[in-house]
């Protein structure tokens, strides 16, 4: 059975990289989440997709003068003050709330979330006894050279979750070995296909996951990389005609932005 992996949290039902987002995923039976680290300028680990804070926060309304806003030049206390959830409860960005599935007590609580450190993400996780997908991102400047690997793989150990609830994934393979390198026992995932213009280079196939932009990919290729012992998860998977032929391909797990939709169609 495939896993339904919730992409940045329940996005469509609340503010993607939140806690909220996680809470939500549980809530509606996903079988992990999946989500963005990025680092602030004075080196802290937070949860965010895009290298600008300004799609998922009211950061032009608080720092107007610091375009284009990349996470990368603002400190946590700077990005403790911003609002990651009213944009989400005014945009509705997946049309969840005018179709009745977000309740007025959520929406009232997104209004001021706050973007989560890796720390909280993590500890929420362990305490929820749920399991956690880190995507380690590529870092804008200044802080391109940063350890990210060194500093995500600290904080694991420094919370003492659970090796099995995580995993690391990323589009940088040579991050990937790393974690692999220094501690065996994390799962790894490695991504192929940033973007639909992009052509799949598995390489050596020397990595036993990968996660892959479902758009590049079809079920003849899905089950030719299963009968090699290759796991593959999709993403981003939202429609359920698209769910259903990836799973009867074989495919091991789904990442969507809709894992109640997934959960009412697959389980």
């Amino acid at each position: 059975m495939a896993l339904i992996i919730a992409h940045r949290g329940a996005r469509s039902l609340a503010p993607e990289n939140t806690l909220a987002a996680a809470r939500k995923a549980l809530e509606v039976g996903a079988d992990l989440w999946e989500t963005d680290v990025v680092v602030t300028s004075d080196g802290e680990l937070v949860l965010l997709h895009d290298d600008s804070l300004a799609r998922t926060t009211n950061v032009k309304d608080r720092f107007p003068d610091r375009d284009p806003w990349h996470s990368t030049t603002f400190t946590l206390d700077e990005i403790r003050l911003l609002d990651a959830g009213s944009w989400f409860v005014k945009a509705d960005p997946f049309g969840r709330i005018v179709a009745g599935e977000v309740t007025q007590e959520d929406l009232s609580a997104y209004r001021n979330e706050k973007i989560p450190t890796l720390r909280e993400a993590l500890r929420f996780t362990q305490d929820a006894a749920f399991c956690i997908n880190l995507e380690l991102k590529r870092l804008p400047p200044p802080m391109k050279n940063f350890p990210v690997v060194e500093q995500v793989l600290a904080m694991i150990d420094d919370t003492g979750i659970e090796h099995e609830r995580v995993i690391v994934s990323s589009f940088n393979h040579e991050w990937l070995r790393e974690v692999q390198a220094s501690n065996p026992f994390l799962s790894i995932q490695a991504l192929a296909g940033e973007s639909e213009t992009d052509s799949l280079d598995w390489g050596n196939l020397d990595f036993e996951t990968y996660n892959v932009l479902s758009t590049l990919i079809d079920e003849k290729q899905v089950r030719a990389l299963t009968e090699k012992g290759i796991s593959v998860n999709l993403f981003t998977v939202n429609e359920e005609a698209e769910m259903l032929r990836f799973t009867q391909a074989g495919a091991a797990g789904l990442i969507t932005d809709f894992p109640q939709r997934a959960v009412r169609l697959l389980r």
